[in-house]
């Protein structure tokens, strides 16, 4: 009885943490489009998102626009990424059973910066590299990286943690010694500054037609990764565990593997290598909510979304007439943040 009432507790915990994410994701996103170079009131913000969802006609002028076309998407952006992210790293940390464990640790980053700074090189202006863009080159290059993961990962048979995580930094490597060569190779100045740009993360570049594909494949990643929560719980408890539980364990990594390599080959195509934010998100959420899977997968999520908007926001203010890298933000904020969750979780008994 007393396990069964610690899980209810538990459980409604996560729901008032839930919420309470909810609607700082809320306040976050109002916040990111209202404040910027040019500040605009949230009554104008509420109005001209409102005339954007009913798609009546924008009032002249240029807080339509602000709102509607530049600052929303790339707020929106932000929160998906950031539920990407959080959830991959959730993921990732099970699939290794690491808890340093992120989303770039097997290697698909690197293969989408890849393709990515290819593109910016070798003309991305002008067709890209086999006639992609920007976004499509960075999928196809973490596709390729994914492909000589796979092949490596069960070379002998099975998906053991160890064989993924030397596989997947041993092609994160190769991968990045090309992507520095290329940078190296970049004609003018410019072009090493998008190259460089973009590897550090990059939001600038949102619009409406670049949100479908993020927002449809995180919505899946989660779906999917929910449906094998108790399988994941299981996972964690150790293979032989697992598989007296009933557990197809290499069956599990295989999917595991394809999910998160598919989440992550599409959010780095569209917003660049952002790092900490799925080493960071899923300690904060475990020790708030526990780590049953079934719980810490949504709640990553909704806190990786209220922490990338924050940052991009941050990102886009912090300076005068100058926007960081929101890689550089989180860096500089996940740091220590880690650091301190880290010492947290070694304080506790």
């Amino acid at each position: 009885m007393a396990g069964v009432a610690t899980e209810a507790r538990r459980g409604i915990r996560a729901g008032w943490v839930g919420a309470a994410l909810g609607a700082a994701l809320l306040a976050a996103l109002t916040a990111a489009v209202s404040l910027g170079s040019t500040d605009v009131p949230l009554r104008d913000v509420w109005s001209a998102v409102g005339r954007g969802i009913t798609g009546r006609e924008p009032v002249p002028g240029t807080l339509d626009l602000i709102v509607w076309q530049l600052r929303l998407p790339r707020a929106l952006l932000a929160a998906v990424v950031g539920a990407g992210l959080g959830l991959v790293g959730t993921a990732v940390q099970a699939l290794v059973r690491n808890p340093l464990a992120d989303p770039y640790l097997l290697g698909i980053s690197s293969g989408a910066s890849l393709g990515a700074v290819a593109a910016i090189v070798l003309g991305a202006g002008a067709g890209g590299v086999l006639g992609l863009g920007l976004s499509a080159a960075a999928f196809a290059g973490a596709l390729a990286a994914f492909s000589l993961v796979w092949a490596m990962a069960r070379r002998g048979g099975g998906f053991s943690p160890l064989r993924l995580v030397l596989a997947g930094v041993g092609v994160g490597q190769f991968l990045a010694g090309f992507t520095h060569y290329l940078v190296l190779q970049a004609n003018d100045q410019q072009q090493t500054h998008g190259a460089l740009f973009w590897l550090m993360g990059n939001l600038s570049g949102a619009q409406w037609e670049t949100l479908a594909v993020p927002t449809v494949t995180v919505a899946a990643g989660l779906l999917a990764l929910q449906a094998r929560a108790r399988a994941l719980n299981a996972l964690l408890m150790g293979d032989e565990t697992a598989a007296s539980l009933g557990v197809r364990v290499t069956g599990l990594r295989r999917e595991l593997f394809v999910v998160t390599s598919v989440l992550t080959g599409v959010l780095v195509s569209v917003s660049g290598a952002i790092g900490f934010v799925g080493l960071m998100v899923p300690h904060a959420c475990r020790l708030v909510v526990g780590g049953d899977m079934r719980r810490l997968l949504p709640i990553s999520a909704l806190a990786g979304s209220v922490l990338l908007v924050v940052v991009d926001l941050v990102a886009r203010t912090a300076l005068p007439d100058q926007e960081l890298p929101v890689g550089v933000v989180t860096s500089l904020i996940g740091a220590p943040a880690l650091l301190y969750l880290l010492d947290r979780r070694l304080e506790r008994p």
